[in-house]
């Protein structure tokens, strides 16, 4: 795995999911984290688990993210919007999501997902369950699960039917090429007035029959932050070559080592914070893994440190503020990113 890849992940995770600076409300906050944990409880057994602060990431995140691209921002709400159109499912309604997703061993190199998804919020469960319907125009499937109706909707189908108008930027044409690959059968049904179920018709049925729960060693990893944004926390079964391309060298095999990983996105008034959190087998393995961090943040520091490009000066900063500390077979990351700086990268992106 070449060094330019695993700073490339880091940006993306911060471009995707970082909050910008904002006042916080205490009580909400307390509000939506028992709102949070209500909704992982109803989550199957589970190899990795999320939550997200969905109304806030899309009312308040999202355009003080893309606040130095305003073209990107006004594509994406546009997309958002002719969802809501054209389905009656307005994202912003949403909340709190929690997330819930199972592996599927396919091959030594491949692995498949079985996703669950609960969104609970200011919404009607029932009548976005019925406008759905009516956008699939007919193309949907009804199965019995004890007492509820779950409709199993082809996404395939769906997204030809609402197709939009093509776009020119590269966000929306990644957003418009995500969709058209859907393949798969998507089932939605409602848990109470205001929660939805969505996923694979395996794991709704596993979440209505409630006979397993996500296991408390996994969710006890989700940050307990009031101010976090999205919190996760996974085991590898397969291990991380399973899940990503890693060469027999030394970085593959110390990212082989990782068998747990957890971390979040938090706000404070000095920025966007990412936390992560890898737990190898063996304490030894963990300071390999230290180590080698150590090492590929010299090397990146020194190489971009001199550029005299705008986002290289960025990454180089990113990379010297990353703090990395390790304790037993636990390694941590710790990294804050000012708003400027995520401005330039933002800025950059056509």
């Amino acid at each position: 795995m070449k060094i330019r890849n695993i700073a490339a992940a880091v940006v993306a995770v911060l471009l995707v999911n970082t909050l910008a600076f904002a006042a916080v409300d205490t009580r909400k906050n307390k509000v939506k984290k028992r709102q949070s944990s209500r909704l992982v409880t109803l989550l199957p057994a589970s190899d990795g688990v999320a939550v997200f602060d969905a109304k806030r990431f899309l009312d308040d995140a999202l355009p003080r993210m893309l606040s130095a691209n305003q073209p990107m921002l006004g594509e994406i709400i546009a997309k958002i919007n002719e969802m809501e159109n054209r389905t009656g499912i307005d994202l912003r309604k949403f909340d709190q999501v929690a997330v819930g997703v199972a592996f599927k061993t396919i091959s030594a190199k491949e692995t498949d997902y079985e996703p669950i998804l609960i969104a609970g919020g200011d919404i009607n469960a029932g009548a976005l369950v019925a406008v759905a319907k009516l956008a699939s125009k007919g193309t949907y499937r009804e199965e019995k699960i004890g007492e509820r109706t779950v409709y199993v909707f082809t996404v395939k189908d769906v997204v030809q039917k609402s197709s939009s108008k093509p776009t020119t930027s590269k966000v929306g044409g990644m957003i418009d090429d995500a969709l058209k690959g859907l393949s798969k059968e998507i089932a939605v049904t409602s848990i109470d007035s205001n929660t939805l179920a969505i996923g694979t018709l395996p794991r709704v049925r596993e979440t209505l029959e409630g006979k397993t729960h996500a296991s408390a060693d996994l969710t006890s990893l989700l940050s307990q932050k009031e101010t976090a944004v999205m919190s996760f926390a996974t085991r590898i079964p397969g291990g991380m070559d399973s899940l990503l391309p890693l060469d027999n060298d030394e970085i593959g095999n110390n990212i082989k080592s990782i068998q747990v990983m957890a971390g979040s996105l938090d706000v404070s008034a000095t920025g966007t914070n990412l936390q992560v959190m890898a737990r190898t087998a063996k304490a030894d393995q963990a300071q390999s893994l230290k180590e080698m961090l150590d090492g590929l943040k010299m090397l990146g520091g020194a190489i971009l440190g001199g550029s005299k490009r705008s986002d290289q000066q960025v990454y180089s900063r990113m990379i010297k503020n990353a703090k990395i500390a390790n304790h037993a077979n636990e390694v941590t990351l710790d990294l804050l990113v000012p708003q400027a700086d995520i401005d330039v990268l933002v800025a950059s992106i056509k």
